[in-house]
């Protein structure tokens, strides 16, 4: 018998001790994903990913609005082709909380001359002397010629210097722009959609928490430092518009949406997850508003040990006491799942997209009405996929939290 949602939950001990029976299915009698990870990953690390992916198809289930943050070299690696992008473009998720060095890479694979310098393979564990004699760089176990970097920042110093960049702006606009080019390359070249590109379309906001900290920033210094004259060059970055604009987002999903909450699944950690989580309490601390609340759901992934200290090791629980996290669902509602999410999450994201999928078929065998009611979970699965396009939003947003805050502080 696939066991419940209760059944998941409690299974970590976070209803006090109530006892629920252990589910071992046999994995020869799933079906598919779904079944594989509700009932034969009974213990262990395996019950560490049942619980993640039972919260993430509870949140999708239930149609709530879900932020993403996610730290490391997902584009580089080439993991947006494989998992990112398909999750992102079903619709669900709202933002994306990443790295100025994720936005940077993301344009490698389109550039004029990517043909002629394709990523490949190396050891981890090689001879980074030999490679550096080569001229390659090498990012874990990905290798690519140095000839790639060179040609990335060519192309983005061109970006910067065009018309639409000399203005201050927010970051979330810079890499708009800055996606609708990349998409413009991709098209020309005949690449697959990079992720900034896939953003564009979706108006899914990017934000990055440490601009200046990556070489798309580094490009704007070049061109900042070696402009004649103070009208050469006016490219700028407004921080506080953008932080502001991340707490428009909030205050939106908690006020404005159906399920008046929302739910974020965190990728690695560092600066990503916490620009990620700081809403809350720029909202509630700072600005003194009282009807804000956490994330409904905090689902994360990470490879740091708990007992190092670190924000990206930090569990739910521990934003509970920020108040970056709701206090009263958390225990329901919340995994820390000690992992590399580059392992889990194309099969966690196999099994969201084959479960849409399979609903998809329901609803056209059943009709919307009769599927709705035999599977509830539907209507969240089954959201439109062009998306929440907050970016589309931006302006207005952040008009009625300013209304908010002249009123209320």
């Amino acid at each position: 018998m696939t066991p419940t949602r209760k059944d998941q939950c409690s299974s970590s001990g976070r209803d006090g001790g109530a006892r629920h029976e252990l589910v071992t299915r046999p994995v020869t009698e799933a079906r598919s994903l779904e079944e594989l990870f509700n009932g034969s990953l009974p213990s262990f690390g395996g019950a560490y990913l049942r619980r993640l992916w039972g919260l993430l198809d509870e949140a999708v289930g239930r149609g709530v609005p879900m932020s993403l943050a996610v730290a490391g070299p997902v584009t580089a690696s080439g993991q947006h082709h494989a998992w990112l992008n398909p999750l992102l473009d079903t619709g669900w998720f709202v933002l994306v909380s990443t790295t100025d060095a994720v936005c940077y890479h993301d344009g490698h694979r389109s550039l004029d001359s990517a043909r002629e310098h394709p990523f490949f393979e190396v050891p981890i564990f090689g001879d980074d002397s030999a490679l550096r004699d080569e001229e390659i760089i090498r990012i874990t176990d990905i290798g690519f010629d140095e000839d790639v970097l060179l040609d990335q920042d060519a192309f983005l110093l061109t970006c910067l210097a065009r018309p639409e960049f000399q203005r201050k702006m927010t970051g979330t606009e810079m890499r708009h722009l800055l996606g609708k080019l990349y998409a413009e390359q991709e098209r020309k070249v005949g690449a697959r959609e990079g992720l900034l590109a896939l953003c564009a379309r979706k108006a899914i906001p990017v934000f990055v928490g440490a601009p200046a900290d990556g070489s798309v920033f580094l490009n704007s210094v070049k061109l900042w430092a070696l402009r004649a004259s103070e009208d050469a060059y006016r490219f700028e970055l407004d921080l506080h518009d953008e932080v502001f604009e991340s707490c428009a987002y909030h205050w939106w999903g908690q006020h404005e949406t159906e399920t008046e909450a929302l739910g974020t699944l965190i990728l690695g950690g560092g600066v990503p997850k916490n620009f990620n989580l700081q809403p809350e309490p720029a909202l509630s601390q700072i600005f003194g508003l009282d009807e804000v609340r956490g994330y409904l759901y905090d689902i994360q992934i990470t490879t740091a040990p708990v007992t190092d200290g670190s924000l990206s090791s930090c569990p739910p629980a521990e934003a509970v006491t920020w108040g970056k996290v709701d206090k009263d669902h958390h225990r329901s509602t919340c995994e820390s799942v000690p992992g590399d999410y580059s392992m889990l999450m194309p099969l966690v994201t196999k099994a969201l997209l084959d479960k849409r999928a399979k609903l998809e078929r329901l609803r056209a065998e059943l009709g919307e009405e009769v599927l709705f009611q035999r599977h509830p979970e539907a209507k969240g699965y089954l959201r439109p996929t062009d998306g929440y396009r907050l970016f589309e939003q931006r302006d207005a947003l952040k008009d009625k939290l300013r209304a908010v805050i002249a009123e209320r502080c």
